[in-house]
């Protein structure tokens, strides 16, 4: 991930309107903010969520809140807290999904 050329910026997450996406199960609600190819989240999953998707796309997630599963498509799962990240990139060591029983709020760069 390269960060493009762009003005000091302040994002107030609030006035950023939330798009829905439906999971296999639960939604994902985003904030996004788009800066050329770079993309800024902050994404909220439902309880129960589970992402309708492998994803190979690279990112730099923190959780702000809750607990969010993370598996490989290669078979390792984990496990992370509020104060935990991962970061992982475009194709790089394996597709990715979310899931969350309780919940979670996430930070998303990618």
């Amino acid at each position: 991930m390269k960060l493009p050329t762009s003005p000091f910026t302040v994002t107030d997450w609030s006035q950023i309107e939330a798009t829905t996406h439906p999971g296999e199960s639960g939604e994902a609600k985003w904030r996004t903010l788009n800066i050329g190819e770079l993309r800024v989240r902050m994404v909220e999953y439902s309880p129960g969520y589970l992402a309708d998707h492998w994803c190979d796309r690279g990112h730099v997630l923190y959780v702000l809140k809750g607990e969010l599963d993370s598996e490989l498509r290669d078979g390792r799962k984990f496990k992370l807290t509020a104060g935990m990240s991962y970061q992982v990139s475009d194709f790089g060591d394996a597709a990715h999904r979310s899931s969350t029983t309780t919940g979670a709020t996430l930070f998303i760069v990618d």
